[in-house]
């Protein structure tokens, strides 16, 4: 094998097709697409609407963000509940410092 200068994104991409093959790297590169993907999205969509293609900058905005609430639901969901949980805490303090 003739390894001339250059040849190195060549190598690296063999490497890479070689791991998606074994099945190693699908899984993390499809998770990562999955959270790039509506960040994209959502950025054409501001792009799109400081352009003065408002309509349909929103249409895509909206789509993006709704795409990416459901890829961080694991997330939001817990972090929703935490919040619930502070704010009836506070309200209960709040009830107490008032006799």
């Amino acid at each position: 094998m003739n390894l001339k200068r250059g040849n190195g994104l060549a190598v690296v991409l063999i490497v890479i097709g070689a791991l998606m093959l074994m099945g190693i790297l699908g899984p993390l590169i499809g998770g990562l697409l999955g959270l790039v993907f509506p960040i994209i999205l959502i950025a054409l969509g501001y792009y799109g609407v400081r352009r003065g293609k408002v309509f349909i900058g929103w249409v895509i905005l909206v789509i993006g963000i709704l795409a990416l609430f459901a890829k961080l639901s694991w997330i939001i969901g817990p972090l929703l509940g935490v919040a619930i949980l502070i704010f009836g805490v506070s309200l209960l303090r709040k009830k107490r410092n008032t006799y």
